[in-house]
């Protein structure tokens, strides 16, 4: 059980998630580091985020320029991102986080201190999709339900057994996230709607905030699916694929695979208690 907080956004204006982050941290000295890779205007997408925080009073604000010319593994970066207590991954491609960050110093110490530490790890679009084990990067519309259409890779790793798709209503991602699920039932799939996302605690609880819909498809039940047997450019049948849709309020818990109000043992402790009355 990682004792670290995700927050992840599913794109779009995302100046709730800039303050739900603020209200997490107990100080405004708390240490953020903003890493903008995953877009090629590495310095101008950093400064703005480094300005965003600012403006809501944060005042310990960097972003680490890591691109094709500036390292991950430095000296100063790996200092610096052993005194974090907010990491912050902008939207772009998360390719691009995963070809400059994969199998560096840097990410081994991120992933290390999430498991042992209470620190933050947040992302909005790329930076959001790449904070699982995998994340699907490739599929669209009707056609990422042929074989051979839609396509994953490893991600960072933060939380496991999880597929998160951003930006999910707004550009037809339910097919791509359907067919990840269904080849690999063992993960959940998460779509998130844009000014929409996440906080996942003890890596179990998915909470939701913003005014949208989190979409949660299960595998669990899945009795039967072609996906592995198909041949490529046919299309792909599951049964059982299970969905559930999920805004503020409500909360689904991965390992119990249990959809729920929050406060729900609240409720059911409070029913007890009246039967027991009675």
């Amino acid at each position: 059980m990682s004792k670290g907080t995700l927050i992840a956004l599913g794109g779009g204006d995302d100046d709730g998630l800039i303050k739900l982050i603020r209200s997490e941290i107990c100080s405004i000295h708390s240490h953020i580091e903003v890493i903008a890779t995953a877009t090629t205007a590495v310095e101008e997408s950093g400064n703005a985020y480094k300005e965003a925080f600012e403006e809501l009073g944060c005042s310990s604000v960097r972003f680490m320029h890591i691109d094709e010319d500036n390292k991950a593994d430095t000296a100063e970066y790996i200092q610096r991102i052993q005194k974090a207590e907010v990491i912050f991954f902008t939207g772009g491609d998360q390719r691009r986080l995963a070809q400059f960050l994969d199998n560096t110093k840097l990410l081994e110490i991120m992933r290390e201190r999430f498991q042992n530490e209470d620190i933050i790890i947040a992302g909005t679009s790329a930076g959001a999709a790449v904070m699982s084990d995998r994340m699907i990067y490739d599929g669209y519309g009707h056609y990422s339900l042929i074989k051979g259409e839609m396509k994953t890779t490893y991600g960072f790793g933060f939380i496991n057994n999880v597929y998160i798709d951003t930006h999910f209503v707004e550009r037809g991602r339910f097919g791509r996230l359907a067919h990840a699920v269904a080849h690999d039932p063992e993960y959940c799939g998460i779509g998130l709607s844009e000014e929409t996302g996440i906080i996942i605690k003890n890596g179990d609880q998915v909470e939701v905030f913003g005014p949208g819909v989190v979409t949660i498809l299960d595998g669990s039940s899945i009795q039967f699916s072609n996906v592995r047997e198909a041949e490529e450019n046919e299309p792909i049948a599951v049964e059982r694929l299970v969905m559930h849709l999920l805004v503020e309020g409500y909360r689904y818990c991965l390992k119990e695979h249990l959809f729920q109000p929050i406060g729900a043992e609240q409720i059911a402790e409070a029913r007890k208690d009246s039967a027991n009355v009675a």
